[in-house]
């Protein structure tokens, strides 16, 4: 099961962090135009992101703490993500949908979002990912502290909720 550790920062201009992530020579994954329908679960939190350049549906576990956290993910490629959003959504009921222009760059095994919600503003997201058992919290740990001081971030705040929480909930609640 791939394992993440993972911080968030708002930031008031994405430009200067990406022309500092730029200096590192990643690869850039695409920009994506992203959809994420988060449905209601008694555990972790249970997403559908629809995108260009990432469609999956993901379960995962994070605590609500404001700084570099880990977190266990469970992903599921979906062949037909409309279908797989209804079907959810009748079952379980949706909770929040949080729509974001997404910039995905890669630098080794850390991957770097920079993300503009409307309403919300810009942030930064940076994941070490360990997908083969390989790397242990604390190596992940450090790879994300290292990129945080490489972009320049360390002066930035966390954010300690997700998305979903940000936006707050805009479906009721049965």
């Amino acid at each position: 099961m791939p394992r993440n550790v993972e911080f968030k920062v708002r930031v008031d201009d994405l430009a200067p962090v990406r022309e500092r992530l730029l200096r590192l020579h990643p690869r850039l994954a695409g920009e994506d135009q992203q959809r994420d329908t988060y449905f209601r679960v008694s555990h972790g939190r249970l997403k559908l992101r629809e995108g260009t350049v990432e469609t999956a549906l993901i379960h995962y576990e994070r605590p609500d703490v404001a700084g570099v956290k880990g977190s266990t993910v469970r992903l599921y490629a979906p062949s037909d993500a409309p279908v797989l959003r209804e079907t959810l959504a009748a079952a379980l009921g949706v909770d929040a949908v949080v729509e974001k222009t997404r910039a995905i760059y890669y630098v080794g095994h850390v991957k770097i979002h920079l993300d503009t919600v409307p309403g919300l503003g810009a942030f930064v997201e940076v994941e070490a990912i360990d997908t083969d058992g390989t790397r242990g919290d604390d190596a992940l740990r450090a790879d994300a502290e290292a990129m945080r001081a490489a972009l320049g971030l360390l002066d930035a705040p966390f954010e300690a909720q997700s998305y979903r929480e940000l936006v707050g909930r805009r479906y009721p609640m049965p």
